[in-house]
């Protein structure tokens, strides 16, 4: 009998005249909405918020609470050596690569109920709906919950790029290094080799996210295309002056480095304000030191931050604001020293999956708007796979990694009806409804 349902299913997929006659398939955002809430019960706390952080007691509960969702919705449900929660549905052509969505739903301290969420349960909403409407897809389907994507993309990095032993002995957030962390989800860090895969090994992967910005709510839209992931390039810049007596030493002696780390502040961001486009760079911290009243600061560091798309355009920036501090310096009798990271490289998105993502949401009848994404996700370290697309749904106020990040039911539905549509375009180019 089930071999009967599964061809009755697959001829009605590829009859678009038998399809024609059914009403439109859609996803059940209501659904999506009561697994949202359910999940927030893991590590809520008294803001409003949840504070589910990657390798804590929450975070496991929660992960399993949505292995129970993934194994409702018909998915075969394994954890990878990565600590990664992996929900597989079979296609019809054996020969074809998966497709593969998902997100994460490990939190920060004191972060909201939608980041990371959203894409994880609408991912796990899409195949359920395709199990109650019996519909088979040609490629293999995967359904991957991210480990500790708020660790800098560590379950993804691991099936991406892989994980060194650095990272591995890190130390998380939680206080168990990331070696502990993994075995503690039902990874084997030991093995964690075993989950990297080869490039070229996916159809695409597709996610959905909220915005984690204000753009989509602030111009009344409803979808994000997604047309990259930013780059991230740090430094902690280090500013030598020479301490002394705040009283008695005059302001026209003094060597402060306090005085030209904020001429620092203003000068970067005049720079990345200076240039066309959508750059943006960030001093995050400050310390000075010795840190008294009456002592002039000898010495003063501080974290800077540049994002762009575009990797040239963040390296010229730091180099402008390089040759500037000098400048700074010289003229406040203070030296600058910069220690450069680079965190990430820039994803962009494939314009292919672009297109098929912003056709799904015209023909839902939603407006859509092509932008970049801010923050960093695991589709970045999906990237190394193959083609990747993201989908934004908005976030009201603008407001992430906070207590009353908020998105709206219609929206969540909206995303969940978009990541279907676009799903099942790339299943079948030619036959998606």
């Amino acid at each position: 009998m089930k071999t009967i349902v599964v061809v009755l299913a697959t001829l009605l997929i590829a009859c678009p005249a038998a399809r024609s006659a059914q009403p439109p398939l859609r996803a059940n955002g209501e659904r999506v909405v009561q697994h949202l809430m359910a999940l927030s019960e893991f590590g809520k706390n008294p803001q409003g918020g949840v504070s589910r952080v990657a390798y804590t007691d929450a975070d496991r509960a929660g992960r399993e609470y949505v292995m129970g969702l993934m194994r409702d919705a018909g998915l075969k449900v394994s954890i990878d050596t990565a600590g990664n929660l992996v929900g597989e549905r079979a296609g019809t052509d054996i020969k074809l690569k998966p497709i593969v969505i998902g997100s994460h739903i490990d939190s920060v301290p004191e972060g909201g109920n939608y980041d990371g969420d959203v894409g994880s349960l609408s991912a796990v909403e899409l195949a359920q709906t395709l199990n109650e409407h019996h519909i088979a897809m040609r490629h293999p389907l995967q359904v991957i919950i991210f480990e500790n994507e708020e660790g800098i993309m560590l379950g993804s990095t691991a099936i991406g790029r892989g994980l060194d032993t650095a990272r591995l002995n890190s130390v998380s957030q939680s206080g168990k290094t990331v070696r502990d962390g993994v075995r503690f989800l039902g990874g084997d860090p030991e093995r964690i080799a075993e989950s990297k895969r080869v490039p070229g090994s996916i159809e695409a992967y597709i996610e959905l996210h909220i915005e984690q910005g204000g753009v989509l709510d602030q111009e009344h839209l409803q979808i994000g295309v997604v047309e990259g992931i930013v780059g991230i390039e740090d430094a902690e810049v280090t500013v030598e002056g020479i301490a002394n007596h705040a009283g008695t030493t005059p302001m026209n002696q003094r060597h402060d480095a306090m005085l030209a780390a904020a001429r620092f502040v203003e000068m970067l961001n005049r720079v990345v304000t200076g240039i066309p486009g959508r750059q943006v760079g960030t001093v995050g911290w400050i310390k000075a030191q010795p840190g008294a009243y009456n002592v002039v600061p000898g010495r003063v560091t501080l974290g800077m931050e540049l994002r762009d798309l575009d990797a040239k355009r963040v390296q010229d920036m730091f180099e402008q604001i390089r040759a500037e501090a000098d400048v700074i310096g010289r003229a406040n009798g203070a030296t600058f020293r910069f220690e450069q990271h680079s965190l990430s490289a820039p994803a962009l998105t494939d314009p292919r999956l672009q297109a098929v993502i912003g056709e799904s949401a015209k023909r839902l009848g939603l407006s859509t708007k092509l932008m970049p994404s801010g923050a960093g996700h695991d589709a970045q370290e999906m990237a190394h796979l193959g083609p990747i697309g993201m989908i934004f749904i908005p976030s009201v106020g603008g407001l992430s990694h906070a207590p009353k990040e908020f998105s709206r039911p219609e929206d969540i539905g909206n995303g969940a009806n978009v990541l279907l549509k676009t799903v099942l375009g790339l299943d079948r180019p030619a036959e998606a409804n």
